[in-house]
């Protein structure tokens, strides 16, 4: 049984039909790309996995749970967390405040020198205020506070966007630490380059539907597929 287990999900915004029967598999200590270009329901569908937005029908198990239209806060507390592409922290708190009010409802919260472990440059700025943060570093905040809860699924939208390359590259050196390490993840990104150096699997997403699923390997191997749905 997989750790994570999609099965036709349809999801809506009003009346516009976003997700059809998208189904997915993730197991544990997998990292998983969803990929595709913009519009193509990436983002929708870790929204809906994470709760933020109810599936109108299929089904959704986390550990074997039924999750499917659960609350959020739920969801978060079984072990899963969302790391949204506009991250979301608190610009008027300290890096540190940010992360100890992630840790308040968390079962079994992380120390923060274990967080800092992954993330050095955060000790550095722990007392600097979230709007004072580049983007780079607003990014390893935004995934520190999931890791402080002790994720065990974690839901990344979008983490490299519009930051620098080196900054990317030490954001895919945490993301491979944090799998080996017996994290699973779930990737939404449209550096593929960044996507495929580091996923164990690949589901392509377009206009809501799972068009091939597979290895980078695989998808590196159909330029056709790579071109017509990514871009590449």
């Amino acid at each position: 049984m997989s750790l994570l287990e999609v099965e036709r999900i349809n999801a809506f915004y009003g009346d516009s039909h976003i997700l059809f029967d998208v189904s997915l598999e993730v197991g544990e200590n997998e990292v998983v790309a969803l990929l595709g270009r913009n519009g193509a329901g990436k983002t929708t569908t870790l929204r809906t996995i994470m709760g933020v937005l109810a599936p109108k029908s299929g089904t959704i198990r986390l550990g074997g749970k039924e999750i499917g239209g659960r609350p959020p806060y739920e969801i978060a507390r079984l072990g899963m967390q969302l790391v949204p592409e506009e991250r979301a922290i608190f610009g008027q708190l300290t890096v540190e405040e940010n992360l100890k009010l992630a840790a308040l409802t968390a079962e079994k919260p992380w120390a923060l020198e274990r967080v800092y472990e992954f993330f050095p440059r955060l000790k550095e700025r722990r007392r600097s205020g979230g709007r004072q943060l580049s983007g780079g570093e607003q990014q390893m905040l935004a995934i520190a506070r999931a890791l402080i809860r002790d994720a065990r699924v974690i839901l990344l939208d979008e983490p490299f966007e519009g930051l620098a390359p080196l900054i990317v590259r030490d954001l895919v050196r945490v993301s491979r630490e944090l799998a080996a390490q017996g994290r699973t993840i779930v990737l939404v990104e449209q550096n593929v380059v960044a996507a495929l150096s580091f996923a164990d699997r690949v589901y392509v997403l377009n206009n809501g539907h799972v068009v091939w699923q597979g290895t980078p390997a695989g998808l590196e191997a159909d330029p056709a597929m790579m071109k017509t749905h990514l871009g590449v």
